[in-house]
């Protein structure tokens, strides 16, 4: 079992402790909070230890686990890799791609493993029909969520759309091409509502929309390929795949056929997979714990990390 500490104990980060503190892949050894009284609160109420320093943690640990706000991920990150600790680091990666770079290069050097927290890679939805999705041209998606003062400190791309970026980029086997957006400020000093288009290399494209001032949450993707559409429901943990195949010469009864123009008949037909319930969190930490064990590539690397916020860090900049 790896001796894990948690750096940060606020709503995500005692989530991160309780499921940490269940899994028979870890140690649960303690955690560090900036804010001394959360922090001893969090230790009376739940009995996880409460370090009072940073350094303390890092030196009494094998895997840190970053879960403290954005702005100090990079100098977290540092001083745990320095120290020779894996690392594990809520999305986004970093602040700014240059000091996601540098966190890369560090962790290179020392020849250690870090994972970031792009969590819907682990999603039973879209784990069900990532293997249906090759080479999609056409994608949609939809991420919105009621207001929460929790998170505005960033533009809505870097809280919420940066997931479906992560998810677009580790589909897509093409470089971006280009990328135009437009970003609202309602409430908050930073963009509320957002929308991206992304356009890749091979001619796909990629129209995003996020949202953190919705009446009503949506979390959808919809890929659309040669002879297929699928959809993500990654709130509801609901998929739906729709193929289409040469319609037989003799169509039953209750086959559904499209002929178009040039006279070629299609029969379409729904090809759903069974959905296998999981703890998405606790998943994406116990295949970082594998990744270590087996000195193998963890699921969503830092390079990716770093690349969704490169093309999140575009789509910000067009505003």
């Amino acid at each position: 079992m790896l001796k894990v500490g948690v750096l940060g104990a606020g709503h995500l980060g005692k989530i991160h402790l309780r499921l940490l503190n269940q899994s028979e892949k870890y140690n649960l050894v303690g955690f560090y909070d900036a804010d001394e009284t959360n922090g001893n609160n969090v230790e009376t109420e739940y009995g996880y230890k409460f370090f009072n320093s940073i350094e303390a943690l890092i030196d009494a640990v094998d895997v840190v686990d970053i879960v403290t706000p954005t702005l100090s991920h990079y100098d977290c990150a540092k001083q745990a890799i320095a120290k020779g600790k894996h690392i594990f680091i809520e999305k986004p990666i970093t602040n700014t791609v240059e000091e996601a770079e540098h966190i890369r290069e560090l962790l290179s050097e020392h020849n250690l493993r870090g994972q970031v927290g792009h969590v819907e890679r682990f999603n039973p939805a879209f784990i069900a029909v990532k293997d249906d999705i090759k080479s999609p041209m056409f994608i949609e998606s939809h991420r919105l969520a009621e207001f929460n003062p929790r998170g505005t400190d960033v533009p809505v791309v870097l809280d919420l759309m940066i997931h479906d970026i992560d998810i677009i980029l580790s589909l897509v086997d093409s470089k971006v091409k280009n990328v135009s957006a437009s970003g609202v400020s309602v409430i908050s000093d930073t963009p509320d509502i957002a929308n991206a288009r992304i356009e890749f290399e091979n001619g796909c494209v990629a129209n995003l929309t996020a949202s953190r001032i919705s009446l009503k949450k949506m979390r959808k993707a919809r890929f659309f390929q040669k002879d297929a559409y699928i959809s993500v429901d990654f709130l509801e943990k609901k998929c739906e795949v729709v193929k289409m195949k040469d319609a037989p010469e003799q169509p039953g009864d209750f086959d559904m056929v499209l002929q178009n123009a040039e006279g070629v008949k299609k029969q379409i037909y729904f090809d759903n997979p069974d959905i296998l319930e999981n703890n998405a969190i606790l998943d994406e930490l116990e295949t970082f714990a594998d990744a270590i064990n087996t000195n193998t590539s963890p699921i969503v690397t830092l390079h990716d990390g770093t690349e969704a916020l490169r093309v999140a860090t575009q789509i910000i900049n067009c505003f």
